[in-house]
């Protein structure tokens, strides 16, 4: 269909014609589902702003001014805008500051962070009296994030010791820290 087809269909759309809609979503609505797709990112939800775009085409068709630019431009920015406002309204306003009952940070206190403190010294108390390899293993998996395969490679062992050394290694720091 030429833009000059497409044209003529918006035209005799606003006139109400509804066999020139009809035509005219056939034509259009495959490009129109797959901008609303990519900016929803939601079959659903393309769907439904897909219907929601065909009556504001169908109540606005009288808009439409052929000045040479492509009716499918006129077309895509209805629905890209429809679907931009359809994001927008997703989102959650604002929040009034005096309705808001809790404003802490989420950071830990003066007295949390002692604790905090205390626990870590006790934890590395416990690290030390394991053997150096497995407490730098242990240090490793679960401090610093390396994986077993990475650990085993570092330490030059098979992957299935140092799974043993960290299932052990955490036995023996569990026993310490209930001591």
């Amino acid at each position: 269909m030429t833009t000059d087809d497409i044209s003529a269909l918006i035209g005799q759309t606003a006139l109400g014609n509804r066999d020139a809609f009809t035509a005219l979503y056939s034509a259009t609505s495959p490009k129109l589902f797959a901008v609303c797709l990519r900016i929803l990112n939601n079959r659903a939800e393309a769907e439904d702003a897909l219907q929601e775009i065909y009556v504001k085409v169908w109540r606005e068709a009288s808009r439409f001014a052929p000045t040479g630019h492509s009716p499918m431009s006129w077309l895509i920015a209805i629905a890209r805008n429809h679907t931009i406002d359809r994001i927008r309204a997703r989102k959650p306003g604002a929040v009034d500051l005096d309705e808001v009952t809790d404003l802490s940070d989420g950071a830990p206190t003066p007295e949390g962070e002692a604790i905090l403190k205390s626990e870590r010294r006790r934890i590395d108390g416990c690290l030390n009296e394991l053997e150096a390899e497995r407490a730098e293993a242990i240090r490793g998996a679960y401090l610093e994030g390396y994986s077993y395969q990475e650990l085993a490679s570092q330490q030059k062992i098979p992957l299935n010791t140092m799974r043993t050394w960290l299932r052990r290694g955490l036995l023996k720091l569990r026993e310490c820290l209930e001591r």
